[in-house]
Parts: structure tokens; sequence; C-alpha cells
């Protein structure tokens, strides 16, 4: 009954919240717009007739303006107005040189170079004119000439007959164009769309309607191995920045017809493509819709890469931790996925989003499951471990040594004491001294183009700190744990999981420095604090641990497979067991077969 008195608030959409949990909040010059435009009633009584102001145009602002209803969702008006901004909603005429003109001024012809037109007549009887067009670089250009072109222009039996707008398109999409995807399109506006994700449109004279067909050939990047998640056992593969590809390499390992893939798109200007991907008979339909209402509600210009979309749907955005898991591994995604997790490809990104995430899903590794369990077990240990060394080693260091030095051995302070005999600073000005310059040579690192980068961490790692201790700016025992921080920070497998912990690092050295172990404790209370109040759409971020939910066998330890029957119950999935309790059957077979019986005895 408790479980069900708090999972019914965390995936349950009953609505629409409240318009002051996701409205965007208004300049006073969007203010001073909407109040304009009300009418000339917002104009003040005092204000003579003769000088009325007159209405402002209407600009790219007015996109971001609100409704007044109690929901804060826009009405299909202001949708329609938004959506359309900069499209022509008009519908295709069946003047060829009309919708000819149409299309040059939508691609702004003739000073747009890379939209080309080709003009071409049907072989029929009277000839029909047509044109197509297409993005030169985005379209494949032998696809056009063989399939399109060439069966056109050489047709023999295409007869138009008396309804030719009609006649000429259903005869061209069923008989006369070889290619996978073709579709009948009415509105400018789904022309547009067609051509810049790399179609070809073709246009014919009569006809109220045009047709796409699917030729994209623009280059990208070969599936090759993930770089930021590696591991020694299992698949080597990682996403590349075409959507296309990804999905397909998710579909290979997920092989069901229940696997969904939705499109959507994002931004108004780049209008970037994305995707969906959930089990349909596995996952909790709440959470799908949540994840729709939140990309379909976002209005901005731009969202290129999936790190700029995770800012627009995550429910904490000032929070250190991230809600929302970002892998390159297509073996990953298969796995939260029939956990019932929902992912979000964006095109032109290497980077997949899997919703909702976790504390703890940020501390496993794709390889955990593919080591024995005695491994994975130990691995998991020594990243809790790892996490904790990161956030708090350099904290309990300075408080030990500014306030508490009787905590420790007295041949032990007596070293250190000896060690810190001749530098000058005190203890938070070395550490903060060190820390900042480790963190300098990391960036470092990163951004050094080739080989040179690991190379440059390594060396300027070993020349800046003997160099310190050489100079007495800090003591040897500072670099030993300064060292050891981040290594522990470089043993968490999300990065930024651990770009989190590492901030959170500078905090506790100020926590430390003022108040000792105090202050450790407390920022520990108000780490938990914060834990505790998040969630990622609406699954609370520490569960299963709190709120606490059905046991599991892969929350901090891994236990064996066999012995992972149930899926995360936080999640409510439609199917919560995943494999029956005898799993190993073969096992239960041959604990019962007689001593000395043959290989089929006891068999059923």
């Amino acid at each position: 009954m408790q479980l069900k008195h708090w999972t019914s608030k965390i995936l349950g959409y009953d609505g629409p919240p409240d318009s002051r949990d996701f409205d965007l909040v208004e300049t006073d010059e969007e203010q001073e717009s909407v109040s304009e435009d009300a009418g000339e009633e917002s104009i003040p009584t005092s204000m003579s007739r003769k000088h009325k102001i007159k209405k402002p145009k209407k600009t790219g602002s007015a996109r971001y303006r609100h409704n007044a209803n109690k929901s804060g969702v826009d009405s299909d008006e202001d949708n329609a107005e938004r959506l359309n901004q900069g499209k022509s909603q008009r519908e295709i005429h069946i003047d060829l040189k009309t919708n000819k003109k149409s299309i040059e001024q939508l691609f702004h012809m003739p000073l747009n170079k890379d939209v080309v037109i080709r003009v071409f007549t049907l072989s029929t009887e009277p000839p029909v004119p047509a044109f197509l067009v297409f993005i030169e670089g985005m379209a494949d250009t032998k696809l056009i000439n063989d399939y399109i072109l060439k069966p056109l222009m050489l047709l023999t039996n295409l007869d138009p007959g008396p309804d030719i707008s009609l006649d000429t398109c259903t005869n061209v999409l069923q008989k006369h164009l070889p290619s996978n995807q073709v579709k009948k399109l009415t509105l400018f506006e789904d022309v547009v769309t067609h051509v810049l994700s790399g179609d070809t449109v073709i246009f014919f004279e009569g006809c109220p309607c045009a047709v796409s067909t699917e030729t994209k050939g623009f280059s990208h990047r070969a599936v090759d191995t993930a770089r930021t998640e590696q591991v020694v056992q299992g698949p080597q593969e990682g996403f590349v920045e075409n959507m296309r590809s990804n999905t397909s390499l998710i579909r290979r390992t997920v092989r069901s017809e229940k696997l969904i893939t939705e499109y959507l798109q994002v931004g108004f200007r780049n209008n970037n493509n994305m995707a969906i991907m959930y089990l349909a008979d596995l996952v909790n339909p709440d959470l799908v819709q949540e994840v729709k209402r939140r990309i379909k509600s976002i209005k901005t210009d731009y969202v290129a890469e999936s790190g700029i979309l995770e800012e627009f749907i995550e429910d904490q955005p000032f929070s250190l931790m991230p809600q929302i898991i970002k892998t390159e591994r297509p073996d990953r995604v298969s796995s939260m996925l029939s956990e019932g997790k929902v992912a979000i490809i964006v095109d032109n990104t290497p980077f997949v989003m899997l919703v909702p995430g976790l504390l703890f899903d940020f501390l496993h590794s794709p390889e955990d499951h593919y080591v024995r369990f005695p491994h994975a077990i130990w691995l998991r240990i020594i990243r809790v471990f790892a996490v904790f060394l990161t956030i708090l080693l350099p904290a309990f260091y300075v408080a030990i040594a500014t306030f508490h030095q009787e905590m420790i051995p007295t041949d032990l302070l007596l070293s250190i004491a000896a060690a810190r005999e001749r530098v000058p600073f005190p203890t938070i000005v070395e550490i903060l001294l060190m820390e900042l310059s480790f963190e300098l040579v990391r960036e470092a690192g990163v951004r050094v183009p080739g080989i040179i980068g690991p190379t440059l961490g390594i060396v300027g790692t070993l020349i800046l700190g003997q160099a310190a201790v050489a100079a007495s700016i800090v003591s040897p025992i500072l670099i030993i744990i300064v060292a050891v921080t981040g290594l522990s920070s470089y043993t968490i497998p999300n990065y930024a999981a651990a770009f989190g912990f590492r901030f959170m690092r500078f905090f506790f050295i100020f926590l430390a420095a003022t108040m000792g172990f105090f202050g450790i404790s407390s920022g520990l209370f108000v780490l938990l604090c914060l834990l505790l109040n998040m969630k990622s759409f609406g699954v609370p971020y520490l569960a299963p641990v709190a709120p606490k939910t059905a046991p599991s066998a892969d929350i901090i330890l891994r236990f064996p497979a066999w012995q992972q029957e149930t899926r995360p119950d936080y999640q409510q999935p439609l199917d919560v067991r995943r494999q029956p309790k005898l799993s190993r059957v073969w096992a239960i077979k041959q604990s019962r077969q007689p001593a000395g019986g043959s290989e089929n005895e006891g068999v059923d």
C-alpha cells in the first residue's frame, strides 16, 4: 500500500501542471508588447485621443508570449502561428509556373546556390511539364538520375487521361518511381521540410500535389568504437552523428516488433530531427507521454545537440548532478530499454539520452554485465568508495590539519608538521592551489589535439608537483591527496556525474576550512536533502533506496544474471518480471539426475 501511495505520484500525470511550474518568464519588453496588443483600452485615459499609440509590429518575440489560460499550455492557434513562423501554409497550385515561383521564393533563389531545380518533361501524349527540387550535397544525385529522371523522362505507357490532376500523381507513385519511400504532399510547408531533410520533391503540371521521394545521400561518419565508454569485454560499437544509423544499431540489438520509434522536430530555425524509442509492451505510457509533452513544449530557435535538449527537459536544471543518462553505446541503450526507460535520439550527435536517470544508474558501467558477478561486485564497491574519496578526501585533510590534529597518530602528525614547516601558505590556500592546478592540467589534456593530450596530462602533473614541492609551496602529503582524489574521479564511469562530484569537492573544502568536521557533516546532510528532493521525469532520484521499493539484484551490487528476476518497479513498467524464478532449468534437471544415470535420465 505504501508503494502504491508514492508511485501514484511518480508517473501518474493527471493533467498539465500549473503555469507557474513551466511558464517562461516574460521580459519587460514582451509584457509591454502584450499590453499594447490588447487594444486601445490599455492606453491610459489621461492621454489625448489625438495622440494614439500605434500597435507595434509583431516580432519574433511574439512566439514566446503565453496564453492567459490556467493550464499554461498554448492554444492550437498559437501553436500554429509559432510552428509556421517563416514557413508557408499555402497549398500546392495546379499551375506549374506558380509552384516554381513559390519554391524560388521559399528558398531565396537565385541567391541560394545549393538548391537545384531541374525542369523536365514526362514522355507522355501529350507531354506533361514537370520539375524537381533538391539540395546539392544533401541528396544523392545518382539516385535522382537513375531512379527519378530516367523512369519519368523515358515513360511510354503513362496516359494522363481526362483528369490529369489525379491520374498523373497516382500513376507516377504506383508505377514509375522505383524508390522505397514515396509520399504525396499538398502543402508547401511539407515540401520545405522534405527538401531540407535530403529528399527530392517533384511537381507536375496540373497536379495540386507534389511527390517526395527518398534520396538522402549526405556523407556521415561510419560506425566506430565508443570513445568515452570503453570496455575490455563486450561490444565495441558506438553511435555516430546520423540518427538513422543510431536507430538501426539499437534495432539490431533489440529485435522486437514492440520497439516503437517516433519522430519529432525541435528548433524553429534548424528544425533538427529527433526520435524517441521505447518498448510498447513494457514502458509506462505516462512516461512516454511526459517525454513527448516536454519536447513538444520547447520554444527555441536552435537545438543542435542532445546536451542542449537536456537542459530544456530536465527537472532540476540548477543541480550539479545530471538527471538524464547520456551514452554512446547501443548495448547500454538496449539494456535500459528492456528495463522500461525511454531513449531520446537527436540527429547530428553521437550521444543518446535515456530517461529517467537516477543516481545509481550513473555509477553503473556497461562492462558490469559482461564480466562475472564477483568481479562486477568488486568494481561497484571500488566506484562507490571512489565517489566518497572524490568528494571528501581533500576536505578531511583540511579539517584535520586545521581543527582536529588530535584525531591522527602522533607520528603522522609530526610527519605532516615537518613537511609543512617551510610552506608559507595556510592549508586551505595550499590545497586550493593544487586542486585548481590539477583541473587546469586535466582540461588542457582534453583540449590539446592528438596524442599530446595524455602526455601533457601525465608529464604536466609530475613536473608541477615536483616543482611545487621543491619550491616549498605545497607539502608532499598534499600531492598524494590530490593525486588520489584525481584518480578516484576518473573511476566514475559517467562524465557528467564525475564532473558534478568534482565540483562538490570545493564546497566541502570551504566547509571543512571554516567549521571542520561539523561543516563536512552539515554539507553531507544538505546534499542528502537535495538528492532526496530531486526527481527525474517524476521518479525519485534515490530510488529504489529512498523511497524504499522492492529489492533489486542490480543496484549497488550486481548479482548473477539468473537471480535478476524482476525489473526495477519504481518506473512502473507494464511487465515487472524479467524472467521466471527457475531460469536455469538445466541446473534443476541436473540436480535431480540420479547418480550413475545416463545423460538423458531425469530430463523431462
